[in-house]
């Protein structure tokens, strides 16, 4: 009797694969895509302006022993990019409960690096910031990421025991990254997380009182810096006196308005060649060279509709940790980049800071994209709970 043949055994798919491709495909419905997509295009917008300002930069640090290529820090920002895009994409993958733990890890590991960093940090320019660990790495720009979560996670304890000091705890804390920040020394980060804590205690409904005491802190704090930071207090002086036509902040200036409203064209800008640190702090103003006024306006508005996107998603947000962390992030980055712009208008003293997501940079350029990251972690939503529509009207009662 003949026998049947033995049916083919059915292709197995390897589970792995499935779990990856399900992994994904419910990381794209949680995250708030208009937000990457936003962050991603300023990170094309910087592709561009560190491609205009190479060549500047390139010249001013070219030796008669070493010439460095026109396009050297365009091919170095590409680099810190890809490094970014890794960063972005890997915080965005975790869960809420992970980004919070990562966010504490990392900023306690950030201050003990931080406490280093007089002890054996490398100088430059004037200035202690960086830790030479293989790599050069600057503290404080890895806090950054960890810093609003730090402080959302103990601002958080008052819902669960109202008993707890957690103002006077945060207070300590941002007292102690001031002090450690100044001794570098670096003011203008130091008031970045100044103005990131201060938004962020007042979100939680810090006491009147205690608003006028911080108030009269931070300007104690910038009295004692104008008389004790010869740096600072030159920066302000030039700035509150008008300036020298050599001035930084005036070169800047002159720079960002020589284009006009459309630019002098892509690598067609002269006054950059004299523009000191144009691939990172005035960038800025190679962009208004080059590109033109609408390009700059254009930019202003990427990065309004960036915190913009992040607020209106966290009204009607439920969780307290994630609505402070979440408020931090937007206050910083948003702080951040308009602090690098007006600086670059000549309407705010040079503090030394990039603008995010476009500036050249190495630390800079990774921890933006690792806070945009975990700002996209902490605020995933499953898409398909249904929750009640955003109104104007309902700002009172949430204040």
């Amino acid at each position: 009797m003949a026998t049947l043949a033995p049916e083919p055994a059915p292709l197995q798919v390897p589970r792995y694969n499935r779990n990856r491709r399900g992994g994904l495909a419910i990381w794209w419905q949680e995250i708030d895509r208009p937000l990457l997509a936003l962050a991603l295009i300023l990170m094309a917008i910087g592709a561009v302006a560190v491609a205009a300002a190479s060549p500047a930069s390139a010249r001013r640090l070219s030796t008669s022993a070493h010439k460095l290529s026109q396009l050297h820090f365009f091919a170095l920002h590409l680099r810190w990019q890809f490094l970014g895009l890794l960063a972005m994409f890997w915080a965005s993958s975790l869960a809420k409960d992970s980004a919070r733990r990562f966010g504490i890890l990392l900023a306690g590991g950030m201050l003990v690096a931080l406490m280093l960093v007089p002890i054996m940090g490398s100088e430059v320019n004037g200035a202690r910031r960086w830790l030479n660990l293989g790599i050069s790495l600057q503290p404080s720009e890895f806090l950054k990421p960890g810093f609003p979560i730090l402080l959302a996670w103990i601002l958080s304890w008052r819902a669960r025991d109202p008993q707890i000091p957690v103002i006077g705890l945060c207070f300590a804390l941002m007292g102690l990254i001031g002090a450690l920040l100044m001794m570098q020394p670096d003011f203008g980060s130091t008031m970045l997380f100044g103005g990131t804590f201060f938004v962020m205690v007042l979100l939680a409904g810090i006491p009147l009182k205690r608003i006028g005491m911080f108030i009269g802190v931070g300007v104690l704090g910038i009295v004692l810096m104008y008389f004790t930071y010869d740096n600072g207090r030159n920066r302000i002086d030039a700035f509150l006196g008008g300036g020298a036509a050599y001035d930084q902040v005036d070169l800047a200036q002159r720079t960002l308005l020589n284009g006009g409203w459309l630019g002098s064209g892509f690598w067609m800008g002269t006054r950059k060649m004299a523009l000191p640190e144009a691939h990172t702090d005035y960038i800025f103003s190679v962009i208004g060279e080059e590109f033109g006024l609408i390009a700059c306006a254009v930019i202003v508005l990427v990065y309004l509709a960036m915190v913009t996107r992040v607020l209106l998603r966290l009204v009607r947000e439920e969780d307290l940790f994630t609505v402070l962390a979440g408020t931090g992030f937007a206050a910083q980055f948003g702080g951040q980049a308009f602090i690098n712009i007006l600086v670059n208008l000549k309407l705010f003293p040079s503090k030394g800071m990039t603008l995010p997501l476009i500036s050249y940079g190495g630390s800079s350029t990774v921890a933006v994209c690792l806070s945009i990251g975990l700002l996209i972690a902490i605020t995933r939503r499953n898409p398909f709970i249904r929750r009640e529509r955003f109104s104007l009207t309902d700002i009172g009662e949430i204040a």
